[in-house]
């Protein structure tokens, strides 16, 4: 089938498909993600790890997740950040922001439950990584932490 009158110039029909992995396996997704909808609590909650991170360098306690965050967690099906992906923690942020936007006030607060236990858990990752355990971890953690310090601004 021509398209017009040239005759070098054909018309296709087949759509490059664009598959979820691939668009949300980037770490400046996150902070794509941030700009839209971002409940109050978050965003309190973001602001604090922010301004004690500039005040103090990291977090002044490294306080573990405790075993009940950890039930809690993988209750909702969520890996421990430091095992997450990039690709996982942008489709969690994403589902936790609908979570709290929508009108269930009880999966709002379990929005608001993890995004504390998960900012107690980058408070706790930054404070115990050092050079020679960073290959240990995935990157979820860092993209986790560009989408908290994009929303704290």
């Amino acid at each position: 089938m021509q398209r017009g009158g040239n005759l070098n110039c054909y018309y296709s029909t087949i759509k490059k498909e664009i598959k979820n992995e691939d668009y949300y396996s980037n770490i400046n997704t996150a902070v794509a993600l941030g700009k839209i909808h971002v409940p109050l609590k978050h965003k309190q909650l973001a602001s604090n790890y922010v301004l004690i991170k500039k005040i103090f360098g990291s977090s002044i306690a490294s306080i573990p997740i405790t075993n009940a965050d950890r039930a809690t967690l993988s209750r909702h099906g969520f890996l421990p950040l430091e095992n997450s992906t990039v690709s996982q923690v942008n489709r969690q942020i994403d589902q936790l922001k609908s979570w709290a936007n929508g009108g269930d006030i009880l999966l709002a607060a379990y929005a608001n439950e993890l995004f504390e236990i998960r900012i107690k858990e980058l408070k706790y990752l930054r404070l115990t990584i050092t050079p020679g355990r960073n290959i240990e971890f995935k990157d979820g953690f860092r993209a986790f932490e560009k989408y908290v310090e994009y929303i704290a601004r």
